[in-house]
């Protein structure tokens, strides 16, 4: 535990003397915001923006608490599988590492929540300004007007309008914003729209409405599974820490002298590594399983 204390004594010094006159918070924050700028992808980039505007983007000081309860849970972790500072300080920097995965497939997840509630938002409100237009380009227009849409589905309508007002049809600014956006409830809107179009003017008011309630049934839908899907990822983080610390009841069934000594062993020491990898997959494809496909109908 001496060497382990030394160390981050070590490394605290070291950062602290890199940047004299900074504190470490600044210095860590800073380098970390340098690193994203230099080699996060651009969409990536234009995600995260969007996280910020919506204010569900984690404040500075939440990122270094989650700093250190990674750091400090991957170092006590590995330290309990193999009683060595060095294999845990590696285990610390990879699992640190992780981080901006994570801190991805969040904005990711924050991001196409937004997108499906603008689109339902965008198809509702297109279906009842047409029920008063009668045109679909006209929908387009009093919903681009409203000011209920926020940016990208925003301009992506502005574009519809263009592309409409250009070709003199709706086939181009629809097969845009299908390919854009691949909701059902998007390609089952427009595909009506298209009927309307090709067999002209007719009483559309009993179609319209019913594909009002079939959105409003879908939506709940979405949203009562977003509600379970949280509820499941609370208890798989819970139980995927326990099957970590399973390695202290072993400690305890069998002693930690006796413990001790089966670490001399290498065959013992390779599986316990495969142990640590296993579950440290499993959290991470749950975790990638709960922030994706959100939205999906």
């Amino acid at each position: 535990m001496e060497i382990v204390i030394i160390a981050f004594l070590v490394l605290f010094i070291i950062l602290y003397r890199a940047k004299k006159g900074e504190t470490l918070y600044n210095f860590v924050v800073k380098q970390g915001g340098n690193l994203y700028n230099k080699y996060a992808p651009y969409s990536f980039k234009m995600v995260r923006e969007k996280v910020k505007e919506l204010g569900q983007e984690y404040t500075k000081k939440q990122y270094l608490i989650q700093l250190a309860t990674f750091a400090g849970g991957g170092f006590l972790i590995s330290y309990l599988y193999f009683y060595n500072p060095i294999v845990s300080i590696i285990y610390t920097i990879i699992v640190v590492a992780l981080i901006p995965y994570l801190t991805y497939l969040r904005c990711k997840r924050i991001y196409s929540e937004f997108i499906f509630e603008q689109i339902q938002v965008y198809v509702t409100n297109t279906i009842m300004e047409f029920q008063t237009t009668q045109s679909f380009v006209k929908a387009l227009e009093g919903v681009y007007a409203s000011g209920v849409l926020q940016d990208p589905v925003l301009s992506d309508v502005k574009t519809m309008i263009d592309l409409a007002y250009q070709n003199g049809d709706i086939n181009e600014s629809i097969e845009y914003m299908n390919n854009k956006y691949s909701f059902y409830m998007t390609k089952n809107m427009h595909q009506l729209f298209l009927q309307i179009t090709k067999e002209g003017s007719r009483d559309t008011t009993e179609v319209l409405e019913n594909m009002l309630q079939d959105i409003d049934m879908l939506v709940e839908g979405v949203y009562r599974d977003r509600v379970d899907r949280q509820n499941f990822h609370r208890q798989f983080i819970q139980y995927g820490l326990m099957l970590y610390l399973l390695i202290m009841l072993i400690q305890y069934l069998l002693g930690v002298d006796t413990y001790l000594q089966l670490l001399k062993d290498p065959f013992v020491v390779v599986c316990l590594h495969g142990i640590v990898i296993f579950n440290s997959y499993f959290l991470l494809s749950g975790e990638k399983y709960y922030n994706e496909n959100v939205g999906a109908e």
